[in-house]
């Protein structure tokens, strides 16, 4: 096995040794929390905001109930939160925690430097 595979390997056993508090945890617990964490992430780097409601809508196959489960626990873990909207209240953006950002940075570090 060369050392880029080994260090892979590696990597990923340290992720999965994390706390089950953790966000690396969280976000595997399945495709759709793995999808939301991209969705969220995604709009956050593009500079994009994403409402609750379109997040519910563009979670692939997932009922919006669970959506909704998955994004009140994100929240309450504090990898994510929701904010208001000025023009209308009801509207909320689901955004990341600064917290989560810095760990998802240090996640794209560490993967880009165990690239082949």
């Amino acid at each position: 096995m060369n050392k880029a595979t080994k260090d892979l390997l590696e990597f990923w056993e340290d992720q999965m040794k994390l706390s089950h508090t953790s966000s690396s945890y969280f976000f595997r617990k399945s495709p759709s929390h793995y999808h939301m964490m991209l969705l969220v992430m995604s709009a956050y780097k593009l500079k994009e905001n994403i409402s609750v409601e379109e997040l519910k809508t563009r979670l692939f196959k997932t009922s919006r109930p669970k959506s909704a489960l998955i994004i009140n626990e994100a929240c309450e873990k504090g990898f994510f939160y929701l904010e208001k909207t000025s023009d209308d209240q009801r509207k909320k953006y689901i955004k990341p925690s600064r917290s989560f950002i810095n760990e998802f940075n240090e996640y794209l570090k560490t993967l880009r430097n165990l690239s082949f």
